[in-house]
């Protein structure tokens, strides 16, 4: 039986949402390299992804069982579930995406894809930054405000980029094959804005 810890485990959880959001970007690095480089190694980028997207299981598993085994946390406990689960929901998205490459048989990449892609590395990268300042409860306002006007880019981006699918492709198929990778693309943009909210919505309540 897990022994249950009265006091608070504050390093360990910090730490782990650390290793969380810095997770995030790399996954997202990966992406971006996969994009400009698909599909020459395709597969061993895929694989990288996929990896980063297990870590992001198994680092959101150790924060349940943390808190599982913690009697008093650091802040409000449903909040820790939702911040652990936000940062894995950025994992999953970028990783279905990726899988949609190969299972789609795409041979080329557009440009907004790829940008896409680079939105969502600069996002995750603010992210990081304002998980890094979540001990001690410091303000992260200005990183949380770039994440959101990158947000407000992903979604300017993914309508173009439908707009100018449907306006260059003949293709049916390959029309419904890049809708559904922009729209999964701009889902884990979403997923950022998303954690960025719950990190808000946890500092207004710790200040």
């Amino acid at each position: 039986m897990a022994r249950i810890r009265l006091t608070p485990q504050k390093r360990e959880f910090f730490s782990l949402y650390t290793q969380a959001s810095a997770n995030t970007v790399e996954i997202a690095r990966l992406l971006v390299q996969l994009l400009e480089s698909f599909p020459e190694d395709g597969g061993g980028l895929m694989k990288q992804i996929k990896d980063r997207e297990h870590e992001g299981d198994r680092l959101t598993h150790e924060v349940v069982d943390l808190l599982n085994r913690t009697f008093v946390t650091p802040f409000d406990r449903d909040d820790m579930y939702r911040l652990a689960g936000a940062l894995d929901d950025i994992c999953d998205h970028v990783d279905e995406a990726a899988d949609n490459l190969g299972v789609y048989g795409v041979e080329r990449v557009p440009g907004k894809a790829r940008e896409q892609a680079e939105v969502i590395l600069r996002a995750a990268t603010k992210l990081d930054e304002a998980i890094n300042r979540l001990e001690g409860f410091r303000d992260s306002s200005d990183q949380l405000d770039e994440l959101r006007t990158l947000e407000d880019e992903g979604d300017a981006l993914v309508r173009d980029a439908v707009a100018e699918l449907f306006a260059t492709t003949e293709d049916a198929k390959a029309i419904i094959r890049w809708k559904d990778i922009h729209e999964r693309l701009e889902e884990a943009v979403d997923a950022l804005e998303n954690a960025a909210d719950v990190l808000e919505a946890i500092l207004v309540k710790n200040r």
